[in-house]
């Protein structure tokens, strides 16, 4: 293999990111960012595109829930969303990349779960792996063992 070759990474994403460097885009639909494009901020650092995908349909769920006002129709919740809402787009997924436009329609006739919603419970920003809980491994881990606390996760 040459310098200029590149080996493929399993599991990479087809754009050629490497693991982990998915973004989705936050798009203010109401026009009033500061932004040329609307947008409101890039999360990034998601493990691949599934993850990314998860993401922003869960984050577009919630703010469609956010613009529902009791006894709307799903047009109006549809016309509030527009007006009010923010839409979320995987960065550089191309057809892979999940689109709001593919579920509109029903999310805006079906009122979500709070698990459809929570976005938080996904975002990348959150997440936290062992070496941040526990440091990384040295040689004498097992000295280390006794003093070490067990975090439980759920």
């Amino acid at each position: 293999m040459t310098d200029d070759t590149i080996d493929p990474v399993e599991g990479a994403p087809e754009n050629g990111a490497q693991p982990g460097s998915w973004s989705v885009r936050i798009i203010d639909l109401s026009g009033a960012s500061e932004d040329e494009d609307d947008t409101v901020e890039v999360v990034k650092d998601f493990i691949d595109l599934m993850h990314a995908n998860a993401y922003a349909r869960a984050y577009v769920r919630d703010s469609i829930e956010r613009c529902r006002t009791p006894g709307a129709s799903s047009k109006e919740v549809l016309e509030n969303w527009f007006a009010f809402g923010e839409n979320a787009e995987v960065v550089d997924a191309g057809e892979d990349g999940w689109k709001s436009s593919t579920e509109l329609e029903d999310f805006a006739a079906t009122p979500a779960t709070p698990m459809e919603r929570d976005w938080r419970a996904i975002d990348p920003r959150r997440l936290v792996d062992d070496e941040e809980i526990n440091g990384p491994p040295d040689d004498d881990d097992e000295d280390d063992d006794e003093n070490r606390h067990e975090v439980i996760r759920h």
